[in-house]
Order: structure tokens, then C-alpha cells, then sequence
């Protein structure tokens, strides 16, 4: 993770601060109760955070210009060797702030991945692709979710064909199919969204399986995006050649904030050891969420932690958080 350090994720309040700050260490310390966490911090950043977070949870100092570690970090993979033995790599993608949104910084984020990547251990696969973690979802085996809005999109990589997308995702990640959604969700496909990110839509929970974010108010911009989407994933295939059982999150009843339509979303989770750390929104929807993530995850505890502070700065559980597998020997990159 990346403790949030200014702008607009700290706000303008010192109860702005105050809030996100608690918001970050409630999911860090809820983790934490699973598994080893570092957290990427400002050394200024270091009494207060220390105060916060459990005290199991390492620090990697380095300057930050955000807190969205999914996007700004690597994306870990792993390859098993000759002798059985497996290796870790992290994905080193370009980052350039969502696409050159003029509202973002990304000078010191932009090096993030290779930061950490090296902090892990991990040898650095680095990538000319313009992506972001949130950007893509695998299922283990080869298929990977992608969105025509972000991977083809303004300000990444519009030059690019589908085919020549996923000859990199097969180079970096290894996926070998490629499902191409149209767009994301309505809010995060606004000037202050990321233009499409996946993982607020769609994700793997395993093999031949698909969690798709359901709104179901005809009101809502997203009711008509999440049945075309439905009857897309119904018809697609996963690389193996076999259909994909399309299971139903529901969207949260609220269905707008302040600034417009929400895109609360309960896709947006981390699965830990042991555990799912969820999304909740003090809405009647989160019991049934909590359910269908129950029973996607068997024998993993669902743990719930209220991301309205996070959607209200622009992501939730999944967008600030990302898993490494538990290696640290190099491998030789091709």
C-alpha cells in the first residue's frame, strides 16, 4: 500500500485528512490481521502513520505523489522453473497519471513500481505500455479482463491495435485471451475517473467464474452498462474455450452523492489469506454483498471496511491495495 501524503486525497480539512488517513489504516490494519503489509510512506509521514497502523506493518520510505498503490505499483507474476521451483517478477508499467488527466501528478509515482519491485526482490519486467494495475483482472490460468476505454484509450495508448495490447499482456502477465469490455462505470469514466478501470466491473474469483457489477435502478447511467456487459461475459469464453458463470454483485442502493452518480461498487475487493477485505457504504445492499462474496470465496472471512471516503476521493479497496506473492529469488527475463 501508499499512505496518503497531500492533494486531494488529504483534502482541504484537517478533518478531510483526518478521514482519509483513518480510511487507509482501517484497511491496512485490517490486512494486517491476514498477512505481511508494507506500506510506501513520506518519512514526514512517519509519527502519525506509526500512531494509526498496526504495529506489524513495515515501511518503504519514498516520495509519493499519490495513494492508489494498485496503479502506481507493479503487478507481481510468477513463473515455475525447470526444477519446480517458482520465481517472481513485477510488471513495470508506465504510468502517466490515468491517461494525462490534467487534474493529476505522477512525476514521483511514475517510479513506484520500479521502487518496489526491487524492495520485493522481484526481478523488473519493464513494460512500454501505458496501464494500470486496476486496469486489468486475471483469473490464474490466461484470461485477462481489459476495457476498450483504458488500454486503447486517449492519453495511454491510442495508437495501438487490440492484437498488439494483447501480445503485451502475454509477454508481461502471460495471459494468452483477452476479453475486451467497452467501458467502465459512468462515474469513473468522467473527468475525475480513471476513464474505465475494470476492477469496479468485473473480476475473477476463480477459474470459469465472473463477480459483474449489477445496478439495478433504471435511473442510474450504469443500469443499461452492466446488461450489456452481462450478455457480453455470457457469451464470451475463458482461454480454455469454456463459458464463464456470470454472478451478480449488486450495486449499493445509494445511487447518487454530492457530485453525481456514484459508482459504489463491491467488485472492488482484495482477497488476502484467509480473507476478503470488502467494501461496505452503510447500505442495505451490503448484506447481500457480503453473501455473494461468501459463497464466491469459500472458507475466506469477509471483512468489511466503509470505502465511501475512498469512492469520494476516486477508488476503493482493490485501487489502494496490491498482493505479492510470498517469493523473493530473481528470475532471468527474456
Amino acid at each position: 500500500m501508499a499512505w496518503p501524503s497531500g492533494g486531494y486525497t488529504l483534502g482541504e480539512t484537517s478533518a478531510d485528512a483526518d478521514e482519509a488517513r483513518d480510511t487507509w489504516a482501517a484497511v491496512a490494519n485490517a490486512i494486517a490481521q491476514c498477512e505481511p503489509l508494507t506500506m510506501v510512506i513520506e518519512p514526514d509521514d512517519l509519527p502519525i502513520a506509526r500512531r494509526l497502523l498496526d504495529g506489524q506493518i513495515e515501511f518503504l520510505e519514498a516520495p509519493l505523489d499519490d495513494a492508489w498503490m494498485r496503479d502506481i505499483g507493479p503487478t507481481f507474476v510468477t513463473r515455475t522453473r525447470e526444477d519446480g521451483a517458482r520465481e517472481l517478477g513485477a510488471v513495470n508499467w508506465i504510468f502517466n497519471g490515468w491517461g494525462v488527466q490534467s487534474w493529476a501528478r505522477w512525476e514521483r509515482d511514475a517510479r513506484i513500481g520500479a521502487l518496489v519491485a526491487e524492495a520485493a526482490g522481484a526481478t523488473r519486467i519493464d513494460s512500454p505500455l501505458v496501464n494500470e494495475g486496476g486496469g486489468i483482472h486475471v483469473d490464474g490460468r490466461g484470461t485477462v479482463l481489459l476495457t476498450e476505454s483504458v488500454q486503447l484509450g486517449e492519453g495511454r495508448n491510442p495508437e495501438l491495435t487490440h492484437a498488439e495490447v494483447e501480445a503485451e499482456m502475454l509477454r508481461t502477465i502471460g495471459a494468452r485471451h483477452a476479453i475486451w469490455l467497452p467501458r467502465g462505470l459512468w462515474r469513473d469514466s468522467q473527468e475525475f475517473g480513471t476513464r474505465g478501470h475494470v476492477d469496479i466491473v468485473a473480476a475473477f474469483p476463480s477459474p470459469g467464474r465472473v463477480l459483474l457489477h449489477e445496478q439495478r435502478h433504471p435511473a442510474h447511467p450504469d443500469y443499461a452498462l452492466t446488461r450489456e456487459l452481462r450478455e457480453l461475459l455470457a457469451e464470451a469464453r475463458d482461454v480454455d474455450g469454456n463459458p464463464l458463470e456470470v454472478i451478480s454483485l449488486p450495486a449499493p442502493h445509494i445511487l447518487e452523492d454530492s457530485e453525481g452518480w456514484v459508482d459504489y461498487s463491491y467488485v472492488n475487493h482484495l482477497v488476502c489469506n484467509g480473507a476478503v477485505i470488502s467494501c461496505a457504504f452503510d447500505d442495505p445492499a451490503d448484506a447481500e454483498a457480503r453473501e455473494v462474496l461468501a459463497a464466491a470465496y469459500p472458507g475466506r472471512e469477509i471483512l468489511a471496511v466503509d470505502a465511501r471516503p475512498l469512492y469520494a476521493r476516486g477508488g476503493g479497496i482493490h485501487c489502494i491495495t496490491q498482493q505479492q506473492p510470498a517469493l523473493g529469488q530473481r528470475l532471468a527475463v527474456n
